[in-house]
């Protein structure tokens, strides 16, 4: 229930963050054509947004289930799909513990880098890495330990 309603926050907050940047787009199109200026920092605070909200609803996406799959490869194996969806829940496992490593070794790294036009340092765009790389890994156990992508919907 815990994982649910984890998911659940970070669709939310996706949501949220992609709203918030269509309004910046906005705001930046607006200025650009209405007012022949264009605010600095529209550009750089978009694309924070989303670098969040894309993260955090990938990591989301591994628990319901609506990530990319070949449904038709899985229909086509039947009951012999099983292994095949635990070792591909696996590869995702393990693609969640190198963004979780390398996403906080980067944030690391840039941390002293500053995002001019918003004066924010660089690891504030990069911190979604290592925390949907470690709710993704934690997502995919479930599905490495039973073979099934879980339909959410019926739980």
């Amino acid at each position: 229930m815990m994982a649910k309603a984890i998911a659940a926050m970070l669709i939310r907050i996706g949501s949220v963050g992609l709203i918030a940047m269509v309004a910046i787009v906005g705001w930046q199109v607006f200025g650009r054509y209405v007012l022949s200026s264009s605010p600095s920092w529209t550009e750089q605070a978009s694309l924070v947004l989303m670098i969040w909200y894309v993260m955090l609803a990938s990591a989301a996406g591994v628990y319901e289930g609506f990530h990319i799959r070949i449904v038709l490869l899985e229909e086509r194996l039947g009951g012999r799909a099983k292994p095949v969806r635990q070792v591909v829940a696996l590869i995702v496992m393990v693609l969640g513990l190198v963004l979780l490593v390398y996403g906080a070794q980067l944030c690391w790294i840039v941390r002293g880098n500053v995002i001019p036009s918003l004066d924010l340092s660089r690891a504030v765009a990069y911190v979604p890495l290592p925390i949907a790389g470690a709710l993704i890994a934690l997502f995919a156990l479930p599905q490495i330990i039973s073979g099934d992508i879980i339909d959410r919907e019926a739980v």
